[in-house]
């Protein structure tokens, strides 16, 4: 039998159950939803997770998506799956974690006796370092963003070749090879020896079915070319950015972009504009690097300073 919380599956079977992290303000139980599809034949084990961020869906739906599409009969392996992580942000829609305002994303490896992130994280992690493989399904938050897949671990890691190799098998198009912050999974996954990627699927309120469905062919990517389900792909070639220009607004007012999401820019390249209420044009913002543009705010009201976008800088293809 595999178990992850209570769910407890053995092979050729699958169950889902809660992975118990702490109680709630009203003394009741917080379990995070999981699940386990362990395989009627041996193999490799996949942890994947979704919502580590409260306010980032799209994760969670790929989840929706895939596991009613899984067979353990058909499965090699074991699949431990946690469908949302930050439970409490989950609840009301938010980034952090409210009852500590913690970013859960930076909370790894975790304290099994800390804060209520660092609680979820260890929990998580614990579920996550039993894995051949980690999957960490997040997305742009709320801002406009291209599908992307992020290599945290950094480019002098001993892991950084195949977790490379495990972003261009998930093969969303286009990869981030920059090392992460400190806590996130995507870079302590690596330093315990496990090959961890941190797709991040376009970024909008609420759901993204076209990021969705990206999200869902990655994972399947994934299950067949490492041996999980029969068969195999050719991973495509992955446009890859080693880091970013990020751009504020110069003065306060409207934003108009001039570019769109995934567009080769050139330096020198005008990127947006700045008008007032009434239409009037008070700044203009060009690119200081070739690049690609890569993500930028969803609202077009800006302050003075405020972040407007980004352009994913040096760039090549593998």
């Amino acid at each position: 039998m595999t178990t992850l919380g209570t769910a407890s599956a053995g092979p050729g079977e699958m169950d889902t159950g809660r992975l118990e992290v702490g109680e709630a303000r009203d003394g009741s139980t917080v379990g995070l939803p999981c699940a386990v599809i362990n395989g009627a034949s041996d193999g490799k084990t996949l942890y994947m997770q979704a919502a580590s961020d409260g306010d980032e869906l799209n994760g969670v739906g790929v989840i929706n998506r895939v596991v009613p599409q899984l067979d353990p009969a058909e499965l090699s392996g074991t699949i431990l799956v946690v469908g949302i992580v930050n439970y409490h942000a989950f609840q009301v829609a938010e980034h952090r974690n409210p009852i500590d305002d913690t970013k859960m994303n930076r909370a790894y490896p975790g304290d099994e006796n800390g804060t209520s992130s660092e609680r979820i994280a260890a929990a998580t992690f614990d579920a996550a370092t039993r894995a051949d493989l980690i999957l960490d399904l997040h997305q742009g938050s709320t801002s406009r963003m291209i599908d992307e897949v992020r290599v945290r671990c950094g480019r002098r890691h001993r892991l950084h070749d195949e977790c490379l190799q495990l972003a261009k098998t998930f093969g969303c198009g286009y990869v981030l090879d920059q090392k992460g912050p400190e806590g996130q999974l995507a870079r302590a996954g690596p330093d315990q020896g496990i090959p961890t990627i941190d797709p991040e699927l376009g970024g909008c309120v609420g759901w993204d079915e076209t990021s969705i469905e990206a999200g869902v062919e990655g994972v399947f990517n994934v299950l067949h070319d490492y041996g999980f389900l029969d068969g195999s792909v050719t991973p495509e070639p992955q446009t890859r950015a080693k880091g970013f220009d990020q751009f504020g607004s110069p003065t306060g007012g409207l934003v108009r972009f001039q570019v769109d999401l995934g567009e080769r820019v050139s330096a020198g390249d005008l990127l947006f504009e700045v008008t007032d209420v009434f239409g009037e044009l008070k700044a203009r913002v060009t690119a200081n690097n070739d690049g690609v543009f890569w993500r930028t705010r969803r609202l077009p009201q800006v302050a003075t300073g405020e972040y407007v976008c980004s352009v994913g800088t040096n760039v090549d293809a593998y």
